[in-house]
């Protein structure tokens, strides 16, 4: 079976660079790789001590980004490497300052990751919640890299839990401990033989904690929200705004306020978005802070604002779960303690289904669900009151896990650093 991993990756690799030619995203997937050993060349030198992090996109690098950041600030001798698999992460993320380097992931062939580790030579590797590569994990054990996985999370229909995948079982001996979200990972893990797992959760917990420490405050919000309710609907895709917009248009409510955030910024949607809805609506481009507060809905055609717009919620809606796409981040509204509403599409996504159970986010299953949910909810200020806590204090409860981690590294890195 490794043998054929390792044709496979090949094709894949020639494949891509075919569809490259016609997919914007597959070309910067593809082209981005190839600086990626001439990058590490000229950042990076021998005598560079290095923890390599690596995350698969851009929801991976917010959950490691407490670990990332603090160690940062514990190890300002060494450098920090982040890495990417995916284009998503690394467009969004290549200047981030949490992480003195950024760079792709080469494809994980035997010569691409034993060229990657000649130069990052990383004191600790860290793997943030799964992408488990075999050549690059058996390089990693090979070399005796100390090697941790964060914010774990294993399912029994995983290559690991099956009888034809002993390979991929064999390249979880690279790690030197797991930190894993939950029971089940761990009882899987201690399944097949590993017993160097804590349940430690996740450290998204941590994460969204962070914010509310944060400066959130935003002129324009202040003036487009003064004297209503706000609801803040974010990462919507298509299947999610005909919700938003019909209600818009068929609602008689003059107390709120509703912004909506799209996944995707792209000209053409976004006007469609604007042109269906028959509100006073206006672009954050546009906007005005003289004229903003008489708009009624406040579309945001740019990135990087909707945590702090968050903060200014009454309730939020998180995208995603109307669809196929896969639910978004709904801890970053939750931790304001706003009652959250999402699309009928949220199973596996552990802390959606948990906080449904607790009743703090409420799910739309057909069609008039979310007219009548966030009518009652804005008609009841002690059930907002009381969903907003439920949503609060359980993200309160889930935070540590960046404690126990950080504790774990600096033994580790102790340990390291004496048997240099």
């Amino acid at each position: 079976m490794y043998f054929l991993y390792n044709i496979a990756v090949h094709i894949i690799i020639l494949v891509l660079s075919v569809v490259a030619l016609f997919n914007d995203k597959i070309k910067l997937f593809v082209q981005g790789r190839k600086g990626t050993f001439n990058y590490l060349k000229a950042q990076l030198s021998k005598d560079d001590r290095v923890i390599w992090f690596h995350t698969a996109s851009l929801g991976e690098f917010e959950q490691g980004l407490p670990i990332i950041e603090q160690c940062k600030k514990e190890y300002p001798e060494h450098k920090i490497l982040v890495s990417f698999f995916s284009p998503s992460g690394y467009e969004v993320k290549k200047n981030t300052q949490a992480a003195d380097l950024v760079c792709y992931l080469p494809m994980d062939t035997q010569s691409n990751m034993k060229r990657f580790l000649e130069l990052v030579h990383p004191e600790l590797a860290i793997f943030v919640k799964y992408e488990f590569w075999p050549n690059t994990l058996n390089l990693l054990e090979k070399h005796n890299i100390p090697t941790l996985l964060v914010s774990g999370i294993f399912r029994d229909q995983q290559l690991f839990f099956k009888g034809y995948g002993a390979f991929m079982r064999k390249s979880l001996k690279a790690f030197t401990h797991f930190f894993v979200q939950n029971e089940a990972s761990k009882s899987l893990l201690n399944g097949i033989g590993f017993e160097n797992v804590t349940i430690s959760g996740d450290t998204r917990y941590d994460r969204v904690v962070e914010i509310l420490d944060r400066d959130n405050r935003l002129d324009f919000m202040e003036r487009f929200t003064k004297g209503s309710y706000c609801l803040v609907a974010g990462s919507t895709w298509p299947e999610d705004e005909v919700l938003l917009v019909d209600y818009i248009n068929t609602s008689s409510r003059k107390d709120l306020k509703v912004v909506i955030a799209p996944h995707k910024i792209q000209r053409e949607p976004l006007e469609k978005l604007k042109n269906a809805i028959q509100k006073k609506v206006v672009f954050y481009s546009d906007l005005k802070l003289e004229t903003i507060a008489d708009a009624e809905v406040l579309i945001v055609d740019t990135i990087g604002l909707l945590t702090r717009i968050y903060s200014y919620a009454d309730l939020a809606y998180v995208g995603g779960g109307m669809g196929s796409t896969g639910l978004h981040n709904t801890l970053e509204p939750a931790v304001f303690g706003v009652p959250v509403l999402i699309g009928k599409h949220f199973k596996d996504f552990i802390e959606a289904e948990k906080l449904v159970e607790l009743g703090g986010i409420e799910p739309i299953y057909r069609e008039g669900d979310f007219t009548k949910k966030l009518n009652y909810i804005l008609d009841n200020k002690a059930v907002m009151d009381e969903k907003g806590e439920i949503n609060k204090n359980y993200i309160e409860k889930k935070t540590g896990a960046k404690i126990q981690i950080g504790n774990y590294i600096r033994k580790l890195l102790k340990v390291s650093l004496s048997n240099r």
